[in-house]
């Protein structure tokens, strides 16, 4: 059975290293600007090196994203920042504007296409392949039938999205956010309208409001295809990715461990409806909007769009604190608690630049003078490590 790479989103260092110690067989984050993402820069330039070669020695490969459309008094900005990434010796830029195509070819750098460029067909693929694309990334809007057909007609690597937020508009073509706030989605700079519950409203005579469609209209449930691993696998796609640069490590950590495992299970030939139930119930503990398959078998129905608020995860976490000490022979970590409480039987996120994402139960806890307690860890954690509760929702 063919398994595809696992695509991991990066914010920052914290989630950098959940994503590797979920997983992930490749990352991708942006650096500083131009990638996408305004409200998340991603890793700062003078880091990326460091960061790169932490991925390497973890036999990680890294993709940096510079997909955001480009104008001319930014060329001088793109090249300094094309030029970080070809020292840091990143495997590739995604990308899809001309001149980041232009520039990358030029500095030898490697190319993904990325969603943005809406690839859709044979023709597009083996265009951006001809152009020097190392790997193409499809459009969201693509069926499993119109993949597995693109992947068999190019000799470069092809990726699809498998987990994450779907964009009411073709790969992110949106101009709502900037008509109403301003904010261009093709920058990067996204607000979100779309997530919202809408009205009809009769101007000229009566003023009579109509709730549109009973619902949130423009709002598609997220993608998750861990039902299908097994059709995907079939396609023989090169990566999986999951959507989520914006996401928290504890969402980075989950979905990269969930997927991680159902790949595992399926090359193993034990993967099985009752275990992508198990699973299911571990990625609603995160972030998500209810799940859907998108389009991969088709146009989505009705049941591919939200009916409630954003938010649907079982859980949510609440600050507590920050690891002051750590006692490694003893296996303990000592807590500093500055907000909350905290007692036996809770589980808590342990986060940091080099922990990463640690979820674990409080099998015993102690409770000192000045705010201190401590407790079993048997994994080592670090100096002002932020620990967080985990609370069930109801």
């Amino acid at each position: 059975m063919h398994i595809p790479k696992l695509l991991a989103p990066v914010r920052n260092e914290t989630s950098l290293t959940s994503a590797i110690k979920a997983g992930a067989d490749a990352v991708y984050f942006g650096v500083g600007e131009l990638n996408m993402r305004v409200s998340s820069r991603g890793i700062e330039p003078h880091e990326l090196p460091r960061l790169v070669k932490f991925a390497h020695k973890n036999g990680v490969e890294v993709f940096i994203t510079l997909n955001s459309i480009i104008y001319d008094e930014e060329i001088t900005k793109l090249k300094k920042i094309l030029t970080v990434i070809k020292k840091s010796q990143a495997d590739a830029v995604i990308c899809h504007d001309m001149a980041v195509i232009t520039l990358c070819r030029e500095m030898k750098i490697p190319i993904h296409l990325s969603t943005q460029a809406n690839i859709s067909n044979t023709k597009s693929a083996q265009y951006y392949e001809k152009l020097g694309a190392k790997c193409v990334v499809l459009a969201r809007e693509c069926t499993l039938a119109q993949i597995a057909k693109i992947k068999k007609n190019v000799k470069c690597k092809v990726e699809i999205f498998g987990h994450g937020a779907m964009c009411v508009s073709v790969s992110g073509r949106c101009f709502l956010s900037e008509f109403l706030n301003c904010k261009s989605a093709n920058r990067g700079e996204c607000t979100q309208p779309c997530r919202r519950e809408y009205t009809i409203k009769d101007n000229e005579e009566y003023g009579n409001e109509l709730l549109v469609g009973g619902g949130y209209v423009m709002s598609p449930k997220d993608l998750c295809t861990i039902r299908i691993l097994d059709k995907i696998a079939k396609t023989k796609i090169d990566y999986l990715k999951i959507e989520g640069r914006s996401r928290s490590p504890e969402y980075i950590a989950t979905v990269t461990q969930t997927y991680r495992t159902a790949l595992d299970a399926l090359k193993n030939k034990k993967y099985t409806p009752e275990l992508c139930d198990e699973l299911i119930l571990d990625l609603q503990k995160v972030y998500n909007r209810g799940f859907s398959e998108g389009f991969l078998f088709g146009r989505p129905a009705s049941e591919g769009w939200v009916r409630g608020r954003d938010n649907q995860a079982t859980e949510r976490k609440e600050f507590v604190g920050k690891i002051s000490h750590y006692y490694p022979k003893a296996g303990v970590a000592e807590l500093f608690c500055q907000a909350g409480k905290l007692k036996t039987g809770e589980e808590i996120y342990i986060q940091g630049p080099t922990t990463g994402s640690l979820r674990l139960k409080i099998e015993k806890l102690e409770k000192h003078e000045n705010n201190l307690a401590t407790f079993p860890c048997a994994e080592y954690v670090r100096l002002n490590d932020e620990v967080y509760k985990i609370v069930k929702i109801k």
